[in-house]
């Protein structure tokens, strides 16, 4: 058996490489994408079905501030004023809320 084609498909998932790809992924463009929206909704259905709580709290959660700070940081912040901006009230005040539903959900709720 010939293993250097796998040899090949392997090296390219070196930490370097991956870290690369990461780095020059933009944020607005992977939110946008239907099929990164579309594994999003199927794991937190099926998360939801088997009453994974925690996944479906980690998948939400992370969701949840990816969209914030896309949208924080599409609104151009800026503190050099003093005061906040509406874009950092609505980051603050919709972390806020990602964080106490989180809560809610893992330790207060009961099934």
């Amino acid at each position: 058996m010939d293993f250097s084609s796998a040899v090949e498909f392997i090296k390219q998932f070196e930490t370097t490489k991956i870290m690369a790809y990461i780095k020059a992924m933009d944020l607005k463009t992977i939110m946008e994408h239907p099929y990164f929206l579309a594994g999003v909704g199927v794991t937190a259905i099926i998360a939801y079905l088997m009453k994974w709580r925690l996944l479906l709290v980690v998948v939400m959660a992370i969701t949840g501030f990816i969209y914030l700070l896309g949208y924080t940081l599409s609104k151009d912040v800026s503190l050099e004023g003093g005061m906040p901006t509406d874009a950092l009230i609505v980051l603050v005040g919709g972390g806020t809320f990602i964080i106490f539903l989180a809560i809610y959900i893992l330790f207060i709720r009961n099934d």
